[in-house]
């Protein structure tokens, strides 16, 4: 059985930030498993400047079934004016894993 997994991922400007929109959509069943990783520095052009900021990634297990409205909740949640958002597809991995997503994300 093949599932359509993919990875989105955003940024956040904390910790508690990122534990906020990991655990609410992981209770919310639009993503089955989240990865927070250890501050990251970021650089990047915002408004017309060079910026730097430290950041933690979140990256989010889903299905592109849920991942609209991962999308739509993320950005209603999400603190900045334009939130990192990106999703990489899953072209692998282990058919128990891919089967975990898809089951924890699955609605009704």
């Amino acid at each position: 059985m093949t599932h359509e997994i993919v990875i989105a991922q955003t940024t956040s400007a904390d910790e508690d930030q990122a534990k906020a929109l990991a655990r609410g959509a992981v209770e919310s069943k639009l993503a089955a498993g989240v990865h927070i990783d250890a501050p990251i520095i970021a650089f990047y052009w915002w408004k017309g400047k060079v910026e730097t900021a430290q950041e933690w990634r979140i990256s989010y297990m889903t299905t592109t079934d849920r991942l609209p409205a991962l999308e739509a909740w993320l950005h209603e949640k999400h603190p900045y004016d334009v939130p990192q958002w990106i999703t990489l597809p899953v072209s692998g991995g282990s058919e128990a894993y891919l089967s975990w997503v898809a089951d924890e994300t699955a609605q009704g």
